[in-house]
């Protein structure tokens, strides 16, 4: 939320498997290490997974983090009645988390296994002495349908314009005036990311000669108010693949009032009017898509990317050089002390009159204009190529409406398909892939993302295109299907290309040119905004099953799923690194939606091979992100007992409890925040409530690394408003969580392969 604030790739951090098979293993310390610890505070922690374990999947893991050795400790387990219902020896040394050179906690598992159906509690006793709250072991039904309900609060909280949903947190709507948006050329910024427009030949924004639109609607970016294709475009293509293959969850056909998740603080199903009753996301998709259809023209090829500006003006604002007026307090003589999004702190609704103390009305030109008036950005001319990332994710967007929408709503399912057709067919795929990502400032040969680019600084494409040109596979697959049924044509006119097999020839090669480009360089990703092959390739075996594995494709169905899997065993290698058993670094950023994304790759590896170890690494990936992990808190708002209270929001931070884990009421539940990084940031903007009030950081002292210390691999975790890094909420962030709870619940029935 705060200035320069940008998510970074984990591409741009990446260590070689070779690297990480030869540092020193996590369990081994050195003499040194080992004495100092000796003479440190005995301190020791059990950590759980919060939402609890699902019943049959034994043995359950629990962990055991401790500064002393824990030989010969034993640990038991209680039932909501007081009855020990288990008893054991706190099991193997897992490794080391590396607080500082002398604070070292060793990691042992805590294996165990117990009726379902009940609340219970772990104590170590012995050598060290540990215990949790409650936790649940019950069928995932009970336990993930309320955390799925959860994740849909959180998504019509995010709405934005006319269209929003009043509940606990939400009372008006914001940025009514974006349905008469101005439209305006990307403004070029300097290395500090300012605009650099200089005056006089240029004004502070440059209009891109264009009728105004309507850009009212569409979600919320994270815990500001801007608005990007980027990331809606990536969450409206998960939620309708949620829809289409979990339509008892995600569907229609999702239970209605699910009850609260056993053992949890407070639920959105329980918050009153306004909640939801269900976890049918079938509104909250289409309310993605009609955003989307407003920012893509196909009368005149035209698409737009970005509502609203969060960088400073240099001559214009407070920038370098700083304008001489009002609070900008520079030397360059103008009248103007412009304003953005990241120098307010307020409730949506405040923006399209907002007065700020001092100005001589509401709006004022030279101060608040574009609080008011939300600026448009153009991708570029009508007609012109699109950058690939945003081309693939847009065509499985439409692509994806049109399988949702066929029977139902042929109108906008037809548009909706040559949308999907025409933005493929623009595609600029002459960038190189991996894409230049500079650190700062305008960069004409990077990807198309947000401006500035380094907050979105994504930098692969192949795998979009992958998942683009596999959607419209299956949309013009279901098509042939339903003329070949009828024996009319059930194409919308002027559709460009009815075979399908053109797709799915190009997705493949999409396919291997990741492959070769990407993976076999070692610049992959697992599941998340940045990359999406780990659901593109998921999706194209399928696809290659449904043709029949037809020959001379650039990749063969036996060939993208060893791909796949692959992928999913890289994780689990790193997992062996690390003593909580992650497949992923927890300073890289963006933790918890990369966990989430591990999970849903591992639930789909098991549904191909019914193979148990990927089974097993779903559930202890997304255990990773609600418990077992050195902080021993859940990353996502209103998930488990232990959850961040302070997020980076507006929204949660005015209108809602900053006290939920002690069950304050309404948070902003099934909202996945960053979780642990490289850093926590700091930095107040005027009308924020400080969170907490005393500053305390009460998880300073889990912060650390894997293995012996290593200050470049430290990972922080601070739950603070003023630390976006770690508590900021996002739609992408959150996205791969609604996935991985639907796999979950799926597979519950164990009949879900491909």
């Amino acid at each position: 939320m705060l200035r320069s604030s940008p998510r970074l790739s984990a591409q741009f951090r990446l260590v070689s498997v070779a690297g990480i098979l030869l540092a020193p293993l996590a369990c081994t310390r050195p003499a040194q290490a080992q004495s100092s610890v000796r003479s440190a505070a005995q301190s020791a922690y059990v950590r759980v997974s919060q939402v609890g374990y699902e019943s049959g999947q034994t043995p359950f893991r629990a962990y055991l983090m401790s500064t002393t050795a824990a030989s010969g400790a034993s640990f038991t387990v209680v039932n909501s009645d007081g009855v020990t219902v288990y008893s054991g020896h706190v099991g193997a040394l897992l490794g080391a988390w590396s607080h500082s050179k002398t604070v070292i906690y060793d990691v042992y598992a805590l294996d165990f296994n117990v009726p379902a159906g009940d609340l219970y509690t772990i104590s170590v006793s012995g050598p060290v002495a540990a215990t949790w709250p409650p936790f649940a072991v019950d069928s995932p039904d009970t336990l993930y349908s309320g955390l799925l309900l959860n994740t849909l609060f959180f998504y019509e909280t995010e709405r934005d314009g006319a269209n929003f949903i009043p509940n606990a947190l939400r009372t008006e709507p914001g940025h009514l005036k974006d349905r008469n948006a101005r439209v305006y050329e990307t403004p070029p910024l300097d290395s500090n990311d300012f605009i650099d427009n200089v005056p006089p030949a240029a004004p502070p924004l440059v209009s891109a000669q264009l009728p105004n639109i309507n850009a009212e609607g569409g979600w919320w970016d994270a815990g500001d108010y801007m608005k990007y294709v980027e990331t809606v475009s990536y969450t409206t293509a998960l939620m309708q693949i949620g829809i289409r293959d979990f339509p008892n969850q995600m569907g229609a056909d999702a239970p209605m009032n699910p009850p609260a998740p056993p053992g949890s603080v407070s639920y959105a199903g329980s918050s009153g009017p306004g909640a939801p009753s269900s976890s049918d996301f079938t509104g909250e998709a289409q309310f993605g898509i009609n955003w989307l259809l407003k920012m893509w023209n196909d009368k005149t090829q035209t698409l737009y990317y970005q509502v609203d500006n969060s960088q400073d003006w240099d001559y214009y604002g407070e920038g370098d050089p700083s304008s001489a007026t009002g609070n900008c307090g520079g030397t360059y003589q103008t009248p103007y002390c412009l304003i953005t999004e990241y120098d307010i702190w307020t409730l949506p609704q405040a923006a399209d009159n907002f007065d700020q103390p001092g100005d001589p009305r509401p709006c004022d030109p030279y101060t608040t204009f574009f609080i008011c008036h939300r600026p448009v950005y153009v991708a570029g001319a009508a007609g012109s190529p699109i950058s690939p990332n945003l081309a693939g994710r847009l065509t499985a967007d439409f692509a994806l409406c049109y399988q949702l929408n066929r029977t139902t709503n042929p109108s906008l399912a037809n548009q909706c398909l040559k949308n999907a057709e025409d933005i493929f067919a623009l595609a600029d795929t002459s960038y190189p892939d991996p894409a230049p990502a500079p650190g700062s400032g305008s960069c004409g040969s990077c990807l198309l993302t947000i401006s500035p680019f380094d907050g979105y600084p994504e930098n692969v494409w192949d795998d979009d295109m992958e998942l683009g040109a596999t959607e419209l596979y299956f949309a013009l697959q279901s098509a042939l299907q339903a003329q070949q049924s009828a024996g009319a044509s059930a194409f919308p006119a002027a559709l460009a290309d009815t075979n399908p097999m053109d797709y799915l020839r190009q997705a493949a090669q999409f396919a291997s040119n990741y492959i070769t480009k990407i993976y076999d360089t070692g610049n992959t990703d697992t599941l998340n905004l940045y990359d999406v092959s780990g659901l593109a390739h998921f999706e194209l075996y399928r696809a290659l099953q449904m043709a029949g594995n037809p020959p001379g494709l650039a990749v063969s169905e036996a060939s993208i799923r060893k791909q796949f899997l692959r992928q999913v065993d890289d994780a689990i290698t790193q997992s062996a690194a690390d003593p909580w058993g992650f497949g992923y670094h927890w300073s890289y950023g963006d933790t918890t939606s990369h966990g989430a994304g591990l999970s849903v790759m591992a639930s789909e590896a098991y549904s191909l091979t019914q193979i148990k170890k990927y089974d097993t690494y779903a559930q202890r990936w997304l255990a990773n992100i609600l418990g077992t992990n050195s902080w021993g808190s859940s990353f996502i708002v209103g998930d488990g007992s232990t959850f961040p209270n302070c997020i980076q929001h507006q929204v949660a931070n005015l209108a809602g409890a900053l006290n939920g884990t002690s069950g304050g009421t309404p948070v902003l539940w099934g909202a996945a925040t960053e979780g642990p990084a490289g850093y926590a940031s700091s930095g107040v903007v005027g009308g924020m409530i400080l969170c907490p009030a005393n500053g305390v950081d009460t998880f300073a002292k889990f912060n650390g690394n894997a293995g012996a210390l290593n200050p470049s691999q430290r990972a922080v975790y601070r739950d603070n408003m003023q630390s976006y890094s770690t508590t900021e909420p996002a739609i992408d962030l959150t996205s791969t969580s609604f996935l991985m709870w639907s796999w979950r619940l799926r597979l519950a029935l164990r009949s879900s392969s491909y």
